[in-house]
């Protein structure tokens, strides 16, 4: 008898979970419907990567920043292989496709008014880079862009920027990608305005690293070549900065990417990752080495169970800790702002500020 009372309240509960879940998800469309008949114009932006497709769909405020009003993001590893064939594989295209249909079916929905689709250093480096694309449009009839990684770097600072703290007079961004990683040094002049000093773009991601090196189970000594295979990629780059007379410490590092947010949301103790506990916070070098080093202890299975990383992520998050912290030695500083933000709200700023909406800063 107990047994059955148990299995009978056991299903009330499910079912009247799924009945919670789908009026939340019927009171979302509804908004959704409602926003779109009386919000725009609606601008949308799209950055397909090494690793990630995602996108971005807002709206101008009238005071000069913008909405979130829809997001997608999906890991389909477009990359996966490209070391060693120099081609996107036919598996990685399909999986991709699967992807932006979705984004495709968003921008439709949403009726956007201007939008930017670009993609980045898998298709720059892919002998079928632009065969793809074209397969994109014929199939989808997206209009995608390869665009090169300095302006990739720039759109990704111009998202990130608003984090900069508004008295530091030095700041090195980084964003690490699945199969690069940009590095920019931005300064404030006399005139307190910032600009870009110096930057790089390394052919290094948490994806390439991983499929050189290893990332499922990485050793101690495999994790030392890691690093000692960043620090060789980095060192031209370090050494112009000292040419140039600039500081061997920056006020801040400013960090993009997933990489940086997940070592941010392991360091804060979430169970499963908040974007908004998240973008805008502070980590020390310090909590950044220890929580490498968490992840590079435990097993496979282990970092697949963290709720901040998840299986798609866990042979990646170690390449990344390696670049991290090879960063992090080249240019030691006492604090990292990390930054759920980047290349999209980067394009999106553009299109507004274009369109005489003002500083498109993020809300």
């Amino acid at each position: 008898m107990d047994g059955r009372v148990k299995r009978e309240q056991g299903g009330q509960r499910n079912a009247a979970g799924a009945s919670a879940r789908h009026e939340r998800r019927l009171r979302n469309v509804q908004r959704m419907l409602r926003l779109r008949e009386h919000g725009g114009p609606f601008y949308g932006a799209l950055d397909l990567g090494t690793n990630n497709c995602r996108l971005l769909i807002a709206r101008p405020l009238p005071e000069g920043g913008f909405r979130v009003v829809d997001a997608f993001s999906r890991i389909v590893r477009l990359g996966e292989g490209l070391g060693h064939s120099g081609n996107l594989s036919e598996a990685a295209q399909r999986r991709t496709l699967e992807a932006l249909r979705v984004c495709a079916n968003k921008l439709r929905f949403w009726g956007v008014r201007r939008a930017r689709l670009i993609a980045t250093q898998a298709c720059r480096r892919a002998g079928n880079g632009a065969a793809f694309l074209r397969r994109v449009h014929d199939e989808l009839g997206l209009r995608m862009e390869i665009i090169d990684a300095e302006t990739e770097a720039k759109l990704a600072v111009m998202g990130a920027c608003p984090l900069i703290d508004p008295r530091a007079r030095h700041v090195l961004v980084f964003d690490i990608g699945g199969g690069s990683t940009e590095l920019l040094w931005m300064e404030l002049d006399e005139h307190g305005n910032r600009r870009m000093r110096d930057w790089i773009s390394l052919p290094e991601g948490v994806v390439t690293l991983s499929e050189r090196f290893g990332g499922e189970e990485v050793s101690p000594d495999t994790y030392a070549a890691m690093r000692a295979h960043v620090r060789d990629a980095l060192r031209d780059f370090a050494g112009r900065l000292r040419r140039q007379g600039l500081p061997a410490s920056p006020c801040h590092l400013l960090g993009t990417s997933g990489t940086v947010t997940t070592i941010a949301g392991v360091a804060l103790g979430l169970p499963r990752y908040d974007r908004c506990r998240v973008d805008g916070c502070w980590i020390t070098p310090a909590q950044a080495s220890d929580i490498s080093g968490r992840l590079r202890a435990m097993t496979l299975a282990e970092r697949r169970a963290e709720g901040c990383i998840g299986t798609e992520r866990a042979d990646l998050v170690v390449s990344g800790c390696a670049i991290l912290e090879e960063i992090i030695a080249t240019w030691p500083v006492q604090r990292i702002r990390v930054a759920d933000r980047g290349l999209r709200e980067g394009i999106l700023t553009q299109l507004m500020e274009e369109d005489g909406h003002g500083r498109a800063a993020q809300t």
